[in-house]
């Protein structure tokens, strides 16, 4: 296809201002959609507060970052996506959700634009399943924060065409990222091994042997991780996690993945980690420039 002038992100939480944010400093408009005009003004001030900050530690230019901000746009009409590209969705992980969201965007959109989903685990495949356009469906997940991490994971459907993974290839290499592929397999590379490990780490913390610290602790020291296992499912939020499990669980029908009932019982209880205030930890108390200066 030719060149990306114009991409839409749908969702805007933290991923979704993240990817726009990403694909703004890299010289392409985006509009930015979200039904709740309450989180598209967070999104807003959000992606505001990073740019300006990036431009106060010199890592962008005063012109630089005015022009990202020019190329934003935030909107609560899915209408302005007719003319989009290409078409990013980074919504709630969940496939209903998703699959009705993809019926939408498949007749609105141009009939070249591509549909992309930043979905962490759930099969591109199905999702495509609910277009007419399924060689144009494709999984493109970015790591957490966007704007800070290198990687994306390219994921094709089972009827993803050639040109389409080369499109969303190139537009990655764009945006300045490194490209892993992955076949349509449950959790796909990253979170296949990640989640894992983290459902581990509860399942040591709810059988007694050891404390959170020095399970995050024996990690971040003893591995060369820079945040410890508990902590990371509190930064990606402790409901994402146990929904990846299930999808995984439900997937590859493995009992290793089956969810550690402590983590079901934080989940049930509200304790979602640092966007609730507490999850495993406790941040209801912690300083603001440490809850503003957390990165994976």
């Amino acid at each position: 296809m030719a060149s990306v002038k114009r991409i839409g992100v749908v969702g805007g939480g933290a991923m979704g201002s993240g990817i726009a944010q990403v694909v703004a400093m890299h010289g392409i408009d985006v509009w930015l959609y979200d039904l709740n005009p309450q989180a598209l003004s967070s999104a807003s001030n959000s992606v505001s507060a990073s740019i300006n900050r990036l431009v106060s530690k010199a890592q962008l230019s005063h012109a630089e970052g005015a022009d990202a901000l020019k190329r934003m746009r935030f909107t609560s009409n899915l209408d302005e996506f007719r003319e989009a590209d290409f078409i990013i969705e980074a919504i709630v992980e969940s496939e209903d959700i998703k699959k009705k969201l993809f019926v939408e965007l498949d007749k609105l959109a141009k009939s070249s634009a591509i549909l992309a989903s930043n979905t962490s685990s759930i099969s591109i495949t199905r999702l495509a399943t609910s277009t007419s356009r399924p060689h144009q469906v494709i999984g493109m997940h970015f790591m957490n924060p966007p704007p800070v991490m290198k990687l994306i994971e390219i994921v094709r459907g089972a009827d993803t065409s050639d040109e389409t993974f080369a499109a969303t290839k190139a537009l990655s290499e764009r945006l300045s990222k490194t490209v892993i592929t992955s076949q349509d397999y449950s959790g796909f590379i990253v979170n296949r091994i990640l989640l894992p490990m983290i459902n581990e780490a509860f399942f040591a913390l709810y059988t007694g042997v050891a404390t959170k610290e020095d399970i995050d602790t024996g990690m971040k020291l003893g591995t060369n991780h820079p945040m410890g296992p508990l902590e990371l499912a509190d930064f990606i939020g402790l409901d994402v996690c146990l929904s990846i499990l299930k999808v995984l669980h439900a997937g590859l029908g493995d009992n290793r993945y089956a969810a550690c009932p402590l983590l079901v019982q934080y989940v049930d209880a509200g304790r979602l980690g640092r966007k609730r205030g507490i999850g495993v930890y406790d941040y209801r108390k912690e300083p603001k420039s440490m809850k503003s200066s957390s990165r994976l």
